[in-house]
Formats: C-alpha cells, sequence, structure tokens
C-alpha cells in the first residue's frame, strides 16, 4: 500500500502543473462515459458513475463535459463505443503491473502497449499470472494537516473502513468497495477532506526496489505506458524509498 500512496502523491502533483490538460479530461470523459454506459446515467444507483464524476470534478473538468460524457454513455447523443481491457504485465526486477485499457480498437491498443514494454525491459504476462496477486478496494490518501488522529480514525472505521495505516505525511485509508462511498461521505461530515479517494487495485504484497537504475527504469516504464492514449489506469506492486522517488522523478 505505502508504494501506491507513494506514487499516488507524485502523480497527483504532476497533475496539478501539468500542461496536458486536454489529456486528462479525455481519459476522465472515457471513464464517466463507460460507467454510465454500464450501469445507467444516475449517480445515486450507479456508484462507479459517481466516483468518476467526482474526480472529474477534482480535475477541474468543466460540468458540460461531465454531462455530455454520461449522455454519450446512456446513448443520448452518439459517441466512440469503448471496450474494458485488463492486461497483466511484468516489469523490472519481477514487479507485477496490471494496465485498464478503454480502446475502441484492441488490435491497436495491445500492440502499442507490447510495443512499449518491449522498448522500456517490460513483456506482457498471461491471463491471470498477476491479476491474482491484486484486489479492488476503495482507497483514501489523507494528510496530517487539519486532521486529528483519533477523529480520521473514528470516523472511517465507523463507516465500515477495512484498515488505516499511519505514515510520516498522513494516513492512509483502504475500503472494500461496498463501503467506499459511506467512508468518504464520514470523513467529509467529521471535516476531514481527503487529498486523493479512488476505487483502485492493491496488491497484497510489494517489491522493494532499491537501486537507483532499477527504479529509474520502472518508473519510466510506468510512465510510458500511462503516456498511452488507450491506457486508463496502471497499477503495480513496487515500494520504494520517498526520496528516491522524487529523486528519480526529477532527473
Amino acid at each position: 500500500m505505502s508504494g501506491h500512496s507513494k506514487w499516488a502523491s507524485i502523480k497527483h502533483k504532476k497533475a496539478a502543473i501539468d500542461a496536458k490538460r486536454g489529456k486528462i479530461f479525455s481519459r476522465l470523459s472515457k471513464e464517466v462515459t463507460v460507467a454510465a454506459k454500464a450501469g445507467g446515467g444516475d449517480q445515486d444507483m450507479n456508484p462507479r458513475l459517481r466516483t468518476a464524476v467526482l474526480a472529474a470534478k477534482a480535475a477541474n473538468m468543466p460540468a458540460d463535459n461531465i454531462d455530455r460524457a454520461i449522455k454519450k454513455g446512456t446513448g443520448e447523443l452518439p459517441g466512440v463505443v469503448y471496450e474494458e481491457v485488463m492486461y497483466e504485465a511484468y516489469g523490472h526486477g519481477g514487479v507485477a503491473i496490471l494496465i485498464q485499457v478503454l480502446t475502441d480498437n484492441r488490435n491497436r491498443a495491445t500492440g502499442e502497449l507490447r510495443a512499449t514494454l518491449e522498448r522500456r525491459g517490460g513483456s506482457l504476462a498471461g491471463s491471470g499470472s498477476v491479476a491474482w496477486q491484486f484486489s479492488k478496494k476503495g482507497f483514501l490518501i489523507i494528510g496530517k494537516e487539519g486532521a486529528d488522529e483519533d477523529t480520521v480514525l473514528m470516523a472511517a472505521m465507523d463507516a465500515g473502513a477495512d484498515d488505516m495505516k499511519t505514515t510520516d505525511a498522513g494516513y492512509e485509508i483502504t475500503t472494500s468497495l461496498a463501503s467506499f462511498e459511506a467512508v468518504k461521505e464520514a470523513l467529509e461530515k467529521a471535516g476531514v477532506h481527503p487529498k486523493s479517494a479512488e476505487i483502485t487495485m492493491l496488491p497484497a504484497s510489494t517489491v522493494q526496489v532499491t537501486d537507483e537504475k532499477a527504479a529509474k527504469s520502472l518508473l519510466q516504464l510506468i510512465e510510458a505506458i500511462e503516456e498511452l492514449d488507450d491506457v486508463q489506469n496502471v497499477y503495480a506492486n513496487f515500494d520504494m524509498d520517498q526520496a528516491l522517488m522524487e529523486k528519480v522523478m526529477a532527473e
């Protein structure tokens, strides 16, 4: 989990200053559309859509864009039909990687992903060889500033959270899919506002990466995968020291 939170924090910082905001909006719009198609356009009845819309709003995506994406999913507006595919791969040092893709051309997506992995030292894995190491969970990151540990713990656990971990930067809370929304709402009612709240894939265990060269290669691989147009999310079971991660990302 700690590796996930460090990487998530780095990505959030990058997203805040990312000039390619159109690309961010494109990915968010895809998720909203697919969520609406799968479960309908009513956010109260469709948890995945509700989470997707919250993520879009957090990125300051215009309300009109969100509304159009929902209507494309429900068929009220014409739009591209996306196929959702989860690819499994290995990175440097045997790190397991899950890659969520939303694409209108599966052959193109597979070809681009395979080429990127091979170019960056990774490889596609057989179905089931990686996925078993991950579980779909709710995951919230809360900064220590303005958040009392007892308040966070009581609000989260009373609402059904699975676990809370205290770190130097704050608190990490994991939940089941069923309790994610309840935990998030309970925290906000207690005056605690998460820096990040998402449905994600968390690994059961992590691979420690300590070598700077290996760390750089691994993070470059993950970044290259994330840059692919069809890729929505990348999950990996690595962990590394925060200072090492920041040093490598700054180079």
